[in-house]
C-alpha cells in the first residue's frame, strides 16, 4: 500500500494536490507566511510563548504563580491577539490543525472500520469535520 506506485499512496498525492491548490489554504498560507516575515510579530509571539512556558513550568514544580505573573502573561498575551498579523497567524494556523485533525481522524476511523465512515460514524466519535475545517 505504501510504494510509490501504489493506488493508496497516488491518492494520498492527488489529496495532497488539491489542498495545496485550494484557495482557502492558499489564503492561509500567506498569513502564515506573512507573520514568518514579520520580526516585530515573531519576537512578540515568542515571547508569549517563553512566559507561558515559564508559567506552565513554575506550576509543574509545585510553586505557587503570583498574580503580578499572571496580569504580565495576560498583558503580553492581549498584546499579541491586537496584533493583526499574529493574530491571523494563529488564527490560520488553528485552522490549518483543524483541517490535518479531520483529515487525520477521517483516515483513522476509515482504518478501523475497513469502510468509508458515514457521518454517523464520527457523531460516535465526538465529531470530525465540523472542526472549522
Amino acid at each position: 500500500m505504501l510504494a510509490d506506485d501504489s493506488l493508496v499512496m497516488a491518492k494520498t498525492k492527488e489529496l495532497c494536490e488539491v489542498i495545496a491548490g485550494d484557495p482557502e489554504y492558499r489564503v492561509l498560507l500567506e498569513k502564515v507566511e506573512r507573520f514568518l516575515e514579520n520580526e516585530g510579530a515573531k519576537l512578540q509571539f515568542q515571547s508569549v510563548q517563553e512566559r507561558s512556558e515559564e508559567l506552565q513550568q513554575k506550576q509543574s514544580v509545585g510553586l505557587e504563580v503570583n498574580e503580578g505573573e499572571v496580569k504580565d502573561f495576560e498583558a503580553a498575551r492581549e498584546a499579541l491577539m491586537s496584533n493583526a498579523v499574529a493574530k491571523e497567524f494563529l488564527d490560520a494556523q488553528q485552522s490549518l490543525q483543524s483541517v490535518q485533525s479531520a483529515i487525520g481522524k477521517y483516515v483513522g476511523l476509515t482504518l478501523e472500520l475497513g469502510r468509508v465512515p458515514a457521518e454517523a460514524d464520527f457523531q460516535d466519535q465526538g465529531g470530525c469535520c465540523n472542526e472549522g475545517g
